[in-house]
C-alpha cells in the first residue's frame, strides 16, 4: 500500500500577496509574518516558514463534501509557486506534530481516525488505509485542529 501527499496548489493563493490589508480584510483574511520557526505551518510547500517570511492567514474549505463532515477552518500559506508531492513519506509539518487522521469513504463519510504522536504519522496513515473502505485521510493539527493536508492512495 502507497500513500501521496501534496502541498495546496499555489495558483489559488498567489493572488492574495497583491492585495491591500483592506481587501484580504474583505475575504476575511490577514498578513502576517512569521515570527519564530517553527509555528507557521504552510498548506503548500508542507514546512513551516522561516522566521520573517509574509504569509496569508486565511479561512479554507478542505473538505468541501456534501456530507455533515463539510470541513473549514484557518490556514497559513506562504507566497511558494511549489507544492511538493510525497509518496510514501511524510512531509516536514507532519513529522513533529501530534496530528488527527480522519479516513473519509468516496462519499466523504468518516469511517475512522487515529490520533498520531509526533513520529507516527506514517504507522497512522498505513493502518486507516488497512480497511478499504477509506478513500482518502485529513491530517489535522491535534492542538490547534486545523487542516493540514489531504492523503490520497497511491
Amino acid at each position: 500500500m502507497t500513500y501521496r501527499i501534496a502541498g495546496l496548489s499555489p495558483a489559488e493563493f498567489l493572488p492574495l500577496f497583491a492585495l491591500s490589508d483592506a481587501e484580504l480584510a474583505e475575504r476575511h483574511a490577514v498578513r502576517v509574518t512569521a515570527s519564530r520557526h517553527p509555528g507557521y505551518p504552510c498548506r503548500v510547500t508542507l514546512e513551516d516558514a522561516p522566521a520573517g517570511e509574509e504569509l496569508i492567514l486565511l479561512h479554507h474549505v478542505s473538505h468541501e463534501v456534501a456530507t455533515p463532515y463539510r470541513s473549514a477552518y484557518a490556514i497559513y500559506v506562504s507566497r511558494s509557486d511549489r507544492a511538493p508531492d510525497y509518496r510514501d513519506a511524510v512531509p516536514p509539518v507532519m513529522q513533529a506534530r501530534a496530528l488527527g487522521l480522519r479516513g473519509f469513504d468516496e462519499a466523504g463519510m468518516l469511517r475512522g481516525a487515529r490520533l498520531a504522536a509526533p513520529g507516527e504519522a506514517d504507522a497512522g496513515i498505513r493502518d486507516l488505509f488497512g480497511d478499504p473502505e477509506i478513500a482518502y485521510i485529513h491530517a489535522h493539527n491535534a492542538a490547534h485542529g486545523c487542516f493540514v493536508a489531504r492523503v490520497d492512495r497511491a
